[in-house]
């Protein structure tokens, strides 16, 4: 969808380049994108484990250009997850 180069795309949807993109500058914001979905990407908060979304999200923040020298962890996914949740616990 990103494209080979992570460029982006325009077309049946819009694909936003993850090459230099700036708001890969938080972990938080690309691993809330793997896990919830946005716009046209899908959710992978039900098939991927906290360790698989930190590794997602510590690959495009450190490929396509991106150099940022923090890294996600499973413990921050986790973290992120519960926040997820509503009232009660249950979704």
């Amino acid at each position: 969808c990103h494209m080979p180069d992570a460029k982006g795309a325009v077309g049946a949807g819009y694909y936003p380049a993850l090459a230099g993109n700036t708001k890969l500058a938080s972990p938080t914001y690309p691993a809330l994108v793997v896990l919830k979905g946005r716009h046209g990407m899908p959710p992978f908060g039900d098939y991927l484990s906290d360790a698989q979304v930190a590794e997602v999200v510590n690959y495009v923040r450190n490929h396509f250009d991106n150099h940022f020298a923090d890294a996600l962890t499973a413990a921050d996914v986790a973290k992120l997850r519960a926040t997820m949740q509503p009232p009660g616990g249950s979704q």
